[in-house]
């Protein structure tokens, strides 16, 4: 079964519908699981979603950061 930091690094690819039916299947397992997760997928989803309601398209220099911002949030 995933563990929790596996599940992280498979959202994005989930969130895209580009997981094979195996991988799928281990994700759906783990949300049934863990409300933590369930939780940090619907909010990252609702992310995606604001994103493009917030303001015109994102400059390199503001995706770099943000992209800063979570990898130093799950270092810690």
């Amino acid at each position: 079964m995933l563990k929790c930091r596996d599940l992280v690094e498979h959202t994005d690819a989930l969130l895209a519908g580009e997981l094979s039916r195996r991988q799928r299947w281990a994700v759906r397992l783990h949300l049934l699981v863990c409300h933590h997760c369930r939780r940090y997928v619907r909010q990252f989803r609702d992310l995606l979603r604001s994103i493009p309601r917030m303001h015109g398209k994102a400059e390199d220099a503001e995706v770099d950061q943000v992209m800063q911002r979570v990898r130093e949030a799950r270092d810690d």
